[in-house]
């Protein structure tokens, strides 16, 4: 197994990286999920990620919870239970994979998978092991956000992402990374393919969709742009970088009414940034431009 890099994450990072608003961290906190922290591991960012996609997939969060302490108390010796095992969504169930057993962890009943029981040990001596080129995408994504944040030479987060798409072509978050790290250079062409496939790997991934509506919007498309800012907030209503840069979009076009409505949500999200301000004064120029004068009250 390659060794796992003692990178961490600060809260801000974490949110930004798996699209995340900052209060369904402290509901998870509040659940008992995740341990409050200003400083996640790499194996708190595995929890937050099964967290995530478990939450894309709508399972309620009381059905994640009983899983949770369910194995916490079935696997005592694992320090973070959710990070040490292979969890999915099985219609509105919680499947757990562990040892090679795949179960369903509150009851403890077992998921049968017949094709795998007849036709896995064939199947596994043509095939590199899932899990194992999961486990090096997950690792080699990791690196290369550790070579971003730490300054490196570009071109060696490149190469580590394209080495986690190599192991897992629908890693949406190395996709995502190199989407961004093309977009800041300019290359328009790679950064859409990038972004593009981010989407098509994980079409709820919200943060792919934000980027892609940036790339575009940058590219005076502004009907494609606004398509995937709204699918953004479809998917994540409270995105507040998603309502602002929708309330420049309609205020470019001359449609101040939706952009005050965005820049009003906006406001509402994320009330303290260098942003808010420029929200706003965005919002005192609409309302002034937009009053039409009253007649002076007479007096009898």
């Amino acid at each position: 197994m390659a060794p796992v890099s003692q990178q961490s994450w600060s809260r801000k990072e974490l949110c930004r990286v798996l699209s995340l608003q900052e209060r369904q961290l402290r509901t998870w906190e509040k659940q008992g999920l995740l341990h409050p922290s200003e400083s996640y591991a790499f194996t708190d960012f595995l929890t937050i990620k099964t967290l995530r996609a478990l939450k894309d997939q709508r399972v309620p969060l009381k059905q994640i919870r009983a899983s949770f302490l369910s194995l916490r108390d079935r696997l005592p010796h694992l320090e973070n239970p959710l990070a040490a095992v292979k969890i999915s969504a099985e219609g509105r169930r919680i499947g757990v994979q562990f040892a090679g057993v795949k179960m369903e962890p509150v009851s403890g009943q077992l998921f049968l998978d017949f094709d795998t029981r007849v036709e896995g040990p064939r199947l596994m001596a043509q095939k590199p092991d899932p899990p194992r080129q999961r486990e090096q995408a997950d690792f080699w994504f990791q690196k290369g956000l550790e070579l971003e944040q730490t300054g490196a030479p570009v071109e060696q987060a490149i190469d580590a992402y394209s080495k986690a798409i190599e192991q897992n072509p629908n890693a949406a978050g190395a996709l995502v990374n190199l989407g961004t790290i093309f977009f800041h250079k300019r290359d328009w062409a790679k950064s859409e393919q990038y972004y593009a496939a981010a989407v098509a790997a994980d079409p709820n991934y919200a943060l792919a969709h934000y980027n892609l509506g940036n790339l575009y919007d940058e590219r005076n498309d502004s009907a494609k742009a606004y398509r995937h800012y709204q699918e953004a907030l479809r998917l994540h209503p409270k995105y507040a970088d998603a309502h602002y840069n929708l309330a420049l979009l309609h205020q470019g076009q001359g449609d101040s009414m939706r952009a005050l409505s965005h820049w009003q949500q906006y406001l509402k999200l994320d009330p303290a940034s260098q942003w808010a301000n420029i929200a706003r004064r965005e919002i005192e120029k609409i309302k002034l431009a937009t009053v039409l004068p009253g007649a002076k009250k007479q007096h009898a």
